[in-house]
């Protein structure tokens, strides 16, 4: 029996030989390629990219892998000393407080730059602030522009009516009739022959004392003076900046056509005497809202003239009859 047995055990017929394939030997060449490569790869210098992303990997492997399964935890006295005292894995704390303590462990945070420990927190603070506070801006900027373009665009058409105002006043009072050769500009010069010639009809610069003229419309005729003196002050400089050397005979000696010739001849332009004196009844008036200035012009064009500024026509008497009433609304 023991002999067929052994038989049975050593079954030669059955046995297969030369299945295992025969490991390759590295030759010299093989293995100088193989560690030139492994030193290439050691000893190129990385990116700050692939540095980064490096670090990244292993701390999120070393952060996944609990300290209580590592190798190191059986030979470690602090977990040793919390065997003793009874701690078993999970949470930390009390039993009462086991659902509600931390099971993981707190993540930390890699700072990319040089600020301060709770500058990110406080910026991700400001910037919530911010979106909600631009949140309820876009609910309100909506009504809000628009009405402050109809109200931008409400006061430029009424500076354009106290301009036009102005310039009625000033057209008004420069046909009234003067007596003992007021600023008018149509001045009545007698002929040779006893007859009198009106001249054409011409806007010139005032030479009444801005003093003398309404409030209502001087800031039209300060604003005229102010320019043309600014703009002769340019051109007087820009002459003298360019004008060669001359002696006081040659300037004598000079003749009609000379002085034709040099552009001598204007009239010399002489300012307002009081341009450059402060004038606070203008300034005060200046500083009235808008409204309240167009009205003061539409009431003094009735006053004076008789004149409607919303019907653009005077009446004949201080009644006029026809006219709707003062105000622009009244006109629609």
């Amino acid at each position: 029996m023991a002999s067929q047995a052994d038989e049975e055990d050593d079954d030669y017929m059955n046995m297969t030989f030369g299945t295992e394939e025969p490991q390759a030997v590295e030759t010299s060449l093989q293995r100088r390629q193989r560690l030139r490569r492994e030193g290439e790869i050691k000893g190129r210098v990385r990116s700050k990219a692939e540095q980064a992303a490096a670090e990244k990997a292993e701390r999120d492997e070393a952060l996944e892998r609990s300290l209580l399964d590592a190798e190191r935890a059986a030979k470690s006295k602090g977990f040793a000393m919390m065997a003793r005292m009874g701690f078993k894995g999970g949470a930390l704390g009390s039993r009462d407080n086991a659902n509600a303590a931390r099971l993981e462990p707190i993540r930390p945070e890699i700072k990319d730059d040089r600020g301060g420990i709770g500058l990110h927190s406080e910026r991700k603070r400001k910037l919530v602030e911010a979106a909600r506070s631009q949140q309820k801006k876009l609910k309100t900027d909506e009504v809000e522009f628009r009405d402050r373009v109809r109200r931008e665009r409400e006061m430029a058409r009424l500076e354009r009516q106290v301009y036009a105002g102005m310039k009625v006043c000033e057209r008004m009072d420069e046909e009234k009739p003067r007596g003992g050769g007021g600023g008018g500009s149509e001045a009545r010069d007698p002929d040779p022959d006893g007859s009198v010639a009106t001249k054409e009809k011409q806007r010139t610069l005032s030479t009444r004392p801005l003093k003398s003229i309404p409030v209502v419309w001087r800031g039209l005729v300060r604003g005229r003076e102010e320019a043309e003196r600014d703009r002769r002050m340019r051109h007087d400089l820009e002459q003298s900046s360019t004008r060669l050397p001359t002696y006081v005979e040659d300037l004598e000696d000079e003749d009609e056509d000379d002085r034709t010739a040099m552009g001598k001849t204007g009239a010399a332009y002489v300012p307002v005497e009081d341009l450059e004196e402060e004038d606070p009844e203008l300034d005060a008036f200046n500083e009235l809202e808008v409204e309240e200035r167009l009205r003061m012009l539409v009431e003094y064009l009735r006053k004076e003239y008789n004149y409607c500024f919303w019907c653009k026509c005077g009446y004949p008497d201080d009644s006029m009859d026809g006219c709707p009433g003062l105000t622009e609304e009244d006109h629609d």
